[in-house]
């Protein structure tokens, strides 16, 4: 199996250009869509993306009664009624891009907001609102970050809340936007009862163009998710769901023999993202792949990076090292601090070093999909992590008990309990935890450079905060990690009962030293908020994604910040709500 080069990116994305058009301003003739007598749809929407100062990425698709290829038309005006409109013109949709449109329109003005639709054979698209990057100075920049969207799992209640604020600069989505699972996978116990069961034609594991064109077109019909798309641009990078589970350069878990060549399904479910995400795609000229940066004036510096598809080695694993009286500490040691393991990859590295020590804005911003934070638990959790069962909750409390006089400083505490606290191991190798050599430099890039890094991060479907250090113990940034849209987070994996919920949460955050927030059980998004003088992450819970009928949990959110300089970077304010319904 070789690897996936630089080239094959590129190819892939190329596939997909096809679909895309430029747009600097008025057409002065269309070419018109209304002489089309067919039967139309836009029936997945429309949706922004990839904003720069002067310009922004539209799509919709248009569903015919054929495969003949349809003329669609676009307007971008700067107001809902599109009496001022700045762009138009006209394009064809084809089955080559599964009648797929994406306008990269350009020519507009720093920090604006527009307005923008589609027709086609009489049809008029529903109406997006995006805006551009703003320039200058810049006094507040709001995310929403969100990840891992299981369709199967239960409703999308969180982008229907994400598509409610007010004041939304962009939405950042760290990747699972959908689910290669087929039928009866994965978090699909519940999906009949839900009115969400995969297609007859797509039931099965996603191998093909084909099949994850199909799967796309599924997650795109959600009303909430093209609620939020119509509401505002999105910036994007895809994990490892988007092809398979816990993918990595040269393959993945979810990859077997005989489901056919991993490059193939690789490059298949790459063309799939670039047409289905409002992305730009990557061209000949474009170095960077999938990885780039959006800079909001002097505030913010945006470095959303690929974590998982291009770069990344094989993840370690436990069982490798296991002999008949434990773990091969040495070698493992050796194997996980090996300066030659990558996550990244070089260019990707150098890229982002780059990227760091280049900008002069107050915020340097990490999108990137997994854990970056320590999470370090001790030792003897690891074998309950592995194969969980109700004896597991009892001893973290056991140890939390022994970390707090550990840390009182209790003079008791023997030998033997002293190891136990301090004989730790991390627990996730699918993170930054399995590549620690390359999070040191990365850590090391913002200390030397004195800049304030916040890294956002998903992938584990629980919302964690977390203060970051170098090995040396030296507070370089934080860490905010939103919980998922819809897939089971630890209280499943764990078996939590809802009565431990708290009491696990309190261990887990005792246990591990650089943590400081952790929410194990419910599903949400964050939003944050940057200004000169903070960064804010706001957490919001849905209350159930189960029923239809749900609310906003505030007596469980949580808002944490952190302060810019280079002694102020710890997270520092915690806050909590109460409970508002919405329906």
């Amino acid at each position: 199996m070789k690897p996936l080069s630089r080239r094959d990116f590129l190819k892939a994305s190329a596939l997909s250009m096809g679909a895309v058009v430029i747009s600097t301003g008025l057409a002065g003739c269309l070419s018109s869509s209304d002489d089309d007598d067919r039967s139309v749809a836009f029936t997945h929407g429309v949706a922004s993306g990839d904003p720069l100062q002067d310009g922004i990425m539209l799509w919709t698709r248009v569903k015919p009664e054929n495969a003949d290829p349809v003329t669609v038309d676009w307007e971008v005006a700067t107001d809902a009624g599109f009496s001022s409109l700045t762009h138009s013109g006209s394009t064809q949709a084809n089955a080559a891009h599964d009648f797929i449109v994406k306008v990269d329109v350009r020519n507009l003005a720093p920090g604006q907001t527009v307005y923008f639709r589609f027709r086609a054979a009489g049809k008029t698209s529903p109406t997006g609102a995006t805006r551009t990057l703003p320039a200058g100075d810049v006094s507040e920049v709001s995310f929403a970050v969100m990840s891992c969207a299981n369709y199967p799992a239960g409703y999308f209640h969180v982008y229907a809340e994400a598509a409610k604020e007010e004041k939304l600069d962009a939405v950042i989505h760290l990747g699972d936007y959908i689910y290669e699972y087929g039928a009866g996978g994965y978090a699909t116990e519940d999906a009949e009862a839900l009115g969400r069961t995969l297609p007859a034609d797509n039931s099965n594991e996603l191998l093909t163009l084909a099949d994850y064109r199909k799967r796309y077109a599924l997650y795109r019909s959600d009303p909430d998710l093209q609620n939020l798309h119509a509401a505002a641009p999105f910036i994007s990078v895809w994990d490892d769901h988007e092809v398979a589970n816990d993918a990595w350069r040269e393959g993945a878990e979810n990859h077997n023999a005989d489901e056919g060549d991993y490059t193939a399904r690789k490059l298949g479910a790459l063309q799939a993202y670039f047409e289905w995400t409002p992305i730009r795609p990557v061209s000949e000229g474009n170095e960077s792949v999938i990885y780039r940066s959006f800079n909001y004036g002097n505030l913010v510096s945006l470095h959303m990076m690929d974590t998982r598809i291009i770069g990344r080695d094989e993840q370690l694993s436990y069982a490798n090292y296991l002999t008949g009286s434990g773990i091969d500490s040495a070698r493992f040691t050796a194997d996980l601090t090996d300066s030659n393991r990558t996550m990244l990859g070089a260019e990707q590295l150098g890229w982002v070093q780059n990227a760091i020590g280049g900008s002069t804005a107050t915020w340097q911003v990490l999108g990137q999909q997994v854990l970056m934070g320590r999470m370090n638990l001790p030792a003897e959790l690891l074998s309950g992590f592995l194969d969980p069962s109700p004896a597991i909750l009892a001893l973290f409390q056991e140890l939390a008990i022994l970390k707090a006089r550990y840390l009182q400083g209790d003079p008791s505490l023997t030998a033997g309990e002293i190891a136990r606290v301090e004989t730790v191991l991390p627990y996730n190798l699918d993170a930054w935890d399995g590549y620690v050599y390359e999070r040191e430099t990365l850590l090391e890039t913002a200390r030397a450079t004195n800049k304030n890094l916040v890294v956002l991060a998903g992938d584990t479907h629980n919302a964690w905060a977390s203060d970051l250090k170098t090995v040396g113990g030296e507070q370089v940034g934080v860490e905010f990690a939103t919980s998922s849209v819809s897939s089971p987070g630890l209280e499943e994996y764990l078996g939590l009962p809802e009565d431990q919920i708290a009491g696990a949460e309190q261990a887990i955050a005792l246990l591990v030293d650089d943590l400081k927030y952790v929410n194990v059980n419910q599903r949400g998004y964050m939003m944050v908020t940057f200004t000169p003088d903070e960064a804010r992450a706001d957490w919001r819970f849905v209350s159930t994604i189960k029923d239809k009928d749900y609310g906003l949990d505030t007596a469980r959110a949580q808002s944490l910040t952190t302060l810019p300089g280079a002694g102020n970077r710890k997270i520092v304010i915690g806050g909590s709500g109460s409970t508002t319904p919405t329906s």
